[in-house]
């Protein structure tokens, strides 16, 4: 199982990192454009996330990005421990997509200084948290191993 989470997190990291190097490009042929509309639910805005999760934290310091990525060093190594000690594939897949996704972002902040966000999706006016490939990564990853957790408690309980 192993080789199974780091694969994907192998993915999750480059495809993470493909995605925000496209963005930038687009964004650097159109200066001065910060919000392209692609559906009426969708628009790709470039923002730069120096904090955490949903903009907390959020300012020019650069001890935020080294604090954020010490942190999230510690998570990934500890993530790694849990995923060699794994035997099912639900939850290596869900242990490497939060893998791949924090060193999505750690990448980012150690060659950026922040994090490249960029996917805008909004109803009616109501638009929630501009986010990336990655965090993507690791909202789906926690919630499989939520979902590998309740399949072994139903199962234990039968």
């Amino acid at each position: 199982m192993l080789g199974r989470g780091l694969a994907a997190a192998l993915f999750v990291a480059v495809a993470d990192q493909l995605s925000k190097l496209w963005i930038l490009a687009l964004f650097a042929a159109r200066p001065g454009e910060r919000v392209l509309p692609v559906a009426p639910f969708l628009n790709l805005a470039l923002t730069w996330n120096r904090g955490m999760s949903f903009g907390l934290f959020n300012n020019d310091t650069r001890l935020n990005a080294a604090i954020f990525t010490v942190l999230a060093a510690i998570i990934v190594a500890g993530l790694v421990v849990w995923l060699r000690r794994v035997g099912a594939g639900l939850l290596a897949l869900a242990i490497g997509l939060v893998i791949g996704g924090a060193l999505g972002n750690v990448v980012d902040r150690l060659w950026r200084g922040a994090v490249v966000d960029f996917l805008d999706f909004h109803v009616e006016g109501w638009h929630f948290y501009v986010f990336n490939l990655a965090d993507a990564a690791i909202t789906v990853g926690v919630g499989l191993m939520v979902l590998d957790s309740l399949l072994a408690r139903a199962k234990a309980a039968n």
